[in-house]
């Protein structure tokens, strides 16, 4: 069993070192965490879930009420996120990387940089993707599951569709500011929504003090 005031890091399906599964919806990534849960004889947690994860815990939320204590959900709304073909232009050009064997780490993660430059123009998404890359072997790959990811697009890009709301405190932090206030309101009644002034979308990276500094003050008293 997980000690009380533990913390766990997920890796979603399909990404770190999880398994692939070319079944990728919210319902079904809910349902890893819920098996999770029970497996390591958890009853109630705080979950805390950026974009694609954020997405995830909002639906284990609304599902699964009585497992959530609390929600953080960092810069992500319960409604249709950026267009697909955004996304689908960074599959493309992470599939069209190409590194001969036997590189360093180093002049690896600079080609694969390089490489995708021209379609991932942010230098702090470009770090964010390049963590992704990893050696087997002596060759270099994404260990993200592209294929699955980009068969999914649409249902990533999408949230399911719920009526019943989540009862519980809800912490919705943003790197820049939403228009999403009716929604989140319908689907979490209690949310306190709050901006980090300087954050892009990788909230955590861009201001990881401030972000700390939020959470924290959201958590109940230990």
């Amino acid at each position: 069993a997980v000690p009380r005031a533990g913390v766990l890091t997920l890796d979603a399906r399909n990404h770190g070192s999880s398994p692939h599964s070319p079944l990728m919806t919210y319902e079904a990534m809910s349902l890893d965490v819920q098996h999770l849960l029970t497996r390591l004889g958890i009853t109630k947690c705080i979950l805390l879930g950026h974009s694609m994860g954020g997405k995830t815990a909002m639906t284990l939320a609304l599902q699964r009420p009585d497992l959530v204590e609390r929600l953080i959900s960092i810069d992500i709304s319960p409604v249709s996120t950026a267009p697909v073909s955004e996304f689908s232009a960074y599959i493309s050009a992470m599939k069209s990387v190409k590194i001969p064997d036997g590189l360093s780490r180093s002049a690896a993660r600079q080609l694969a940089d390089d490489q995708l430059r021209p379609v991932v123009q942010l230098p702090q998404l470009r770090q964010f993707l390049l963590t992704n890359l990893v050696e087997v072997e002596g060759h270099y790959l994404w260990r993200v599951n592209l294929e699955a990811i980009s068969h999914h697009l649409a249902d990533i890009m999408d949230f399911p569709v719920f009526h019943k709301p989540y009862p519980g405190p809800a912490l919705f932090l943003g790197g820049s500011n939403s228009k999403d206030y009716p929604e989140i309101q319908r689907l979490f009644p209690k949310a306190d929504i709050q901006y980090i002034e300087g954050a892009g979308h990788i909230v955590h990276q861009d201001k990881f003090e401030e972000f700390i500094t939020a959470v924290l003050n959201f958590l109940p008293p230990p």
